[in-house]
């Protein structure tokens, strides 16, 4: 072969969307695409220092089609299911020199993703058929499902995806009901850029983390003078920041019973007034509440107005936890490794012996906790593979201990770990810090007094790094 030849071939291989290996007669791996390290879990080189006999033994891919094309000489093609969970369809030809099997050439085409939108097509023809049976006209508005920015491939999440876009385009209250992290916030955003509000503000309030001595000025607003301390020209609250777009009420049940009732109020009449005012301003919002709580328990304790309770309870919509989807874990993986490569500018990959053990824990934390564990994982691997030593290093690592008469800064003070960018140890450390003030303290504002800076500043990097008030206790 001509050096160009040469050349020609291997801008193929690494540039090719599907997954190519090489094997010569003994199974060894000569060449392998790019592409088939995120699918098959192992980086090129790992790949190329291996057989398809160990690979097939370790689980990375099972069945061989490169080991049966040795064997019979013929070309073959077969389904695959990985040790990354994902099902590919293998086709694999014999090198022929001489007359003598010299090398097997084999390449694999992801159906994880075809075989989703297979199954909702399904779905969808039957509902359809459903439809006419039942007298329906035309087709039933509302049937595609377009995700979005949401990682979900399970049926259960894609349901729920297609039951948000139709109700997308009302301005009917959908109340978020599922444990803490299975994604509310992110199904919440994705109902308001569905509606016809999508080009207005998305306004989003835990109200669990705002005291309740501050929440009515918070949440309604205040005029000047209202009380000491209060901004010159007066405040615009949260209710009226939204107008034109999506309120979003995370953890609903922790509203305070007085503030449940001026809710309910603004809600049936369609307006708000501010603290210390006599002018009611008409606002114009579409509202989406969450909560990890049984609220008609709630409502039986006293705890929450049922007149509020039936007013919220319009378009009930229930996440199932991951550890009852967990055909989401590996696009939520992907999803999460993509954001830190990026951030952190590395290039970092999952390791094989990693990947049984993401897709059988039960994660109860769920997603939250899932992005949290490999963002540690992360930081904490000082090569370009997240491997199992490594992984099980971080499951079992206790939280931080308090010792007497030390600081925060001391217990989460950080070593350089080995090939680790200052920027990485910086983000480590201060994520550290706030994961622990989270445990201590009630509230985002003593938050903010205790490490010195604005509320909006520890809102933020709660955000960033994915934590929340109380998570660690």
């Amino acid at each position: 072969m001509s050096e160009l030849d040469s050349c020609i071939l291997q801008t193929i291989i690494d540039t090719a969307h599907d997954h190519f290996f090489v094997v010569d007669t003994e199974g060894r791996v000569c060449e392998v695409s790019p592409a088939a390290a995120a699918v098959y879990g192992m980086s090129r080189e790992e790949l190329c220092a291996t057989t398809v006999q160990q690979l097939e033994a370790e689980g990375v891919l099972k069945p061989s089609i490169s080991l049966e094309v040795i064997r019979t000489g013929k070309p073959a093609q077969l389904m695959q299911v990985t040790g990354t969970g994902r099902r590919v369809i293998a086709q694999a030809h014999p090198v022929f020199q001489g007359g003598q099997l010299v090398a097997v050439v084999s390449r694999s085409m992801d159906l994880t993703d075809l075989q989703m939108l297979q199954e909702e097509y399904a779905l969808l023809q039957r509902r359809f058929s459903e439809h006419l049976m039942r007298g329906g006209g035309a087709e039933e508005p509302g049937l595609d499902v377009d995700l979005g920015e949401l990682e979900v491939r399970s049926r259960v999440m894609r349901e729920v995806a297609l039951l948000l876009q139709r109700v997308a385009p009302t301005d009917a209250t959908v109340l978020m009901l599922g444990e803490s992290g299975v994604g509310k916030t992110a199904f919440a955003r994705q109902l308001h850029r569905w509606s016809a509000r999508g080009d207005g503000p998305f306004i989003d309030v835990n109200c669990g983390a705002i005291p309740e001595s501050l929440f009515e000025s918070e949440m309604f607003g205040y005029r000047h003078g209202a009380f000491s301390g209060a901004a010159p020209g007066g405040k615009a609250g949260l209710l009226e920041q939204a107008e034109g777009g999506t309120l979003f009420l995370d953890e609903i049940g922790e509203l305070p019973l007085a503030m449940q009732t001026k809710l309910l109020k603004t809600i049936q009449d369609g307006s708000v007034t501010r603290l210390g005012d006599t002018r009611a301003r008409r606002i114009d919002f579409r509202l989406v509440v969450a909560t990890n709580q049984d609220l008609a328990r709630r409502v039986e304790e006293g705890a929450f107005r049922l007149d509020l309770y039936y007013r919220l309870n319009v378009i009930p919509v229930t996440l199932p936890p991951l550890r009852e989807r967990r055909e989401d874990i590996p696009g939520l993986v992907e999803r999460q490794l993509k954001r830190l490569n990026a951030r952190y500018g590395r290039d970092k990959l999952i390791g094989r012996d990693v990947w049984q053990e993401l897709m059988g824990r039960d994660w109860p934390g769920n997603v939250r906790e899932l992005e949290n564990w490999l963002e540690r994982a992360w930081l904490s691997a000082g090569e370009d593979i997240i491997r199992g030593e490594r992984a099980a290093a971080e499951w079992s690592a206790p939280l931080p201990e308090t010792e007497p008469g030390r600081s925060i800064e001391g217990r989460a003070a950080a070593t350089l770990l080995e090939g680790e960018s200052l920027k990485a140890m910086l983000a480590r450390t201060e994520r550290a810090v706030l994961a622990e003030l989270c445990g201590e303290l009630s509230s985002t504002y003593a938050m903010a007094e205790r490490l010195g800076i604005s509320q909006p500043s520890v809102v933020r990097k709660l955000r960033q790094h994915g934590l929340r008030i109380g998570q660690w206790g």
